[in-house]
Formats: C-alpha cells, sequence, structure tokens
C-alpha cells in the first residue's frame, strides 16, 4: 500500500513501504512526512478525502455542508482533488503494469516507487499524456477524529477565502 502527494501531476512523496492492505491514514499518522508537518518543519497544506482526520496542515471536506460557503469550499477541494486522481489515472495509464501487480508485496512497492519516477521524468520531459477519466470519489465513511485545531483551520479559511 502506498500513500501520494502531488503537485502539478508530479509525485512529490511516495509512502511505499507498506506491503498489504493499510488504510491511507494509517499510513499518513506514521509517514515522515506526517512528522515534518507535526513538528511545523513544513509548510503548507495538504489535502484529502473524508478518510482522513482534518487537521491544521490537512484539509477535509465538511461531512455535511451547510449552503454558502462550506458548499463551495467542498466544490473548490473535490475539484483540486480531481486534479490528483488524474495523476494517479495517467501513472497507471503510463504504466498498465500498476493495475495489477501480481509480486510480492516488497517488490510491488520497489516496482510502485520506480514508476512514480519515471512517471515524473516523462512529465518534465513533455511526453505524451495519457487520457485520464476521472472517476467519481470514493463514498468514504467520514473519520469523525479531526482535530479541533484542524476543524478551526478549515473554518479560516473558508470564512476568509469562500
Amino acid at each position: 500500500m502506498c500513500r501520494w502527494c502531488v503537485t502539478m501531476f508530479h509525485i512529490t512523496n511516495v509512502e511505499a513501504k507498506w506491503p498489504g492492505s493499510v488504510h491511507d491514514s494509517r499510513i499518513f499518522r506514521e509517514s515522515h512526512l506526517c512528522t515534518l508537518f507535526e513538528r511545523g518543519d513544513f509548510d503548507g497544506i495538504l489535502l484529502g478525502d473524508r478518510g482522513y482526520a482534518c487537521r491544521q496542515y490537512f484539509m477535509t471536506p465538511f461531512p455535511d455542508p451547510n449552503p454558502g460557503p462550506q458548499t463551495r469550499y467542498n466544490a473548490a477541494l473535490a475539484r483540486t482533488r480531481a486534479r490528483i486522481e488524474m495523476t494517479f489515472g495517467q501513472l497507471k495509464e503510463r504504466f498498465q503494469c500498476l493495475k495489477g501487480l501480481r509480486v510480492a508485496p516488497d517488490r510491488a512497492c520497489d516496482i510502485i516507487v520506480a514508476c512514480a519516477i519515471l512517471h515524473n521524468i516523462a512529465t518534465i520531459s513533455k511526453e505524451r499524456t495519457p487520457v485520464v477519466e476521472v472517476l467519481p470519489d470514493d463514498d468514504l465513511q467520514p473519520v469523525h477524529l479531526d482535530q479541533p485545531s484542524g476543524r478551526a483551520a478549515r473554518d479560516r479559511i473558508v470564512e476568509h477565502h469562500f
């Protein structure tokens, strides 16, 4: 199992040390990237779906948005996350083997990292970009472990920008 960070169709972080089935939020919580954000060593905001807890640096959608700003925030978050999903789609179209790896889990992790690196090289070199159909978000059950500081940060973003 891997967790990714994506910027402008480039994969900027791959956490590929979790062979097997592990929930994405657990992989993130135990990642080096999470540690950097928790210590305040990394400036920025991460975006996630409802499968993650809302944190001060990790924005998730409102589970039941009020009409107006919260709904606009959720729509903007969904549009931005669609780009992330498109990157995953491009990666899988570029490397068909990723659609069904049938190798040992530790070997799969190595292959996934190699494909991510090659994807970035192809993107930077402006190689042909595979056409990808964006699928709707998974209907995940919301995580109810949102941190109060995360909800407050999300509320400030909505108040100032939506």
